[in-house]
């Protein structure tokens, strides 16, 4: 429980996966939660949860790409709680189209909710992590913010650049000797409900994507992601790799440096069938 007891934490995106995970295990270890989602049933699963634990919550329905409403967000969880510690920009969609074929607001759509909403977070509850004395920014990258793969270009565009905004902003506080830890996760394969509501270029049609990426290979649970993010914060690691998966990745393009990109295509297609 050290590192959380007494420690306000808001988290996005905890209506499932690895941010539902994160709220419960914050939970029981401790620390008061601000919860948010666009998914309203899903809110109220976590919920239902974190009152079984007893833990105090404060729970709202947010769009993390709306600025204006992130920032009012943060100012009454900071009046609500009269803190906040940590922030954990989870929230995050993801999409399947060649740059060939997608659209404009396509891509834009995933900007918009997995860089630009990790900046309003940051931005938005900075000043209350900066005053509570002890503050940590968790910002979820992935596996595809280490490596690009094709038919992920917006989702690698937006998660590479949560890994720069985040490596920026660790040494920014640094120099500045703000009381702020900053950690950027990247999580490899784990198994929720991202794949199942991942969306295609509107070119490809109703496709039926999960058939096409399987992710049960060295696939970790939402709640085992959850504990070793939270491991790392309790160690203030600045980077959190999750899975076997993604350390061996990791590894690999850290050893071929560029020359990865001329060994995927031909692994993909030796190994994933085609999106038709």
């Amino acid at each position: 429980m050290d590192g959380f007891v007494g420690k306000v934490a808001a988290v996005t995106g905890a209506g499932s996966g690895i941010g539902q995970a994160l709220a419960i295990e914050l939970a029981r270890s401790g620390a008061s939660l601000a919860i948010s989602d666009i998914d309203t049933d899903g809110l109220a699963d976590t919920e239902a949860q974190l009152t079984a634990i007893g833990a105090p919550f404060k729970t709202n329905l947010l769009d993390v790409a709306d600025r204006e409403a992130f920032a009012a967000y943060a100012e009454e969880v900071n009046d609500h709680f009269g803190k906040v510690n940590q922030i954990y920009n989870n929230a995050g969609i993801s999409f399947y189209g060649d740059v060939e074929i997608s659209q404009y607001k396509e891509i834009e759509r995933v900007m918009n909710v997995d860089y630009w909403g990790v900046v309003h977070g940051t931005k938005a509850f900075l000043p209350h992590l900066i005053a509570s004395g002890d503050g940590h920014v968790v910002n979820v990258s992935s596996a595809f913010g280490l490596f690009a793969v094709p038919g992920q270009a917006a989702y690698n565009s937006a998660k590479f650049a949560v890994r720069g905004f985040s490596e920026a902003l660790f040494q920014e506080m640094a120099l500045a000797g703000h009381p702020v830890r900053v950690t950027t996760v990247f999580p490899g394969g784990v198994t929720s409900a991202f794949l199942g509501n991942m969306t295609a270029a509107e070119e490809l049609g109703d496709v039926d994507l999960t058939k096409n990426f399987d992710v049960r290979l060295w696939s970790t649970t939402p709640q085992k992601a959850a504990r070793v993010i939270l491991g790392g914060v309790r160690k203030k690691r600045p980077r959190v790799l999750i899975g076997p998966d993604i350390k061996i990745l990791d590894l690999a393009v850290r050893l071929t440096g560029p020359r990865y990109q001329q060994l995927v295509p031909p692994l993909l297609r030796r190994f994933m069938k085609p999106i038709s």
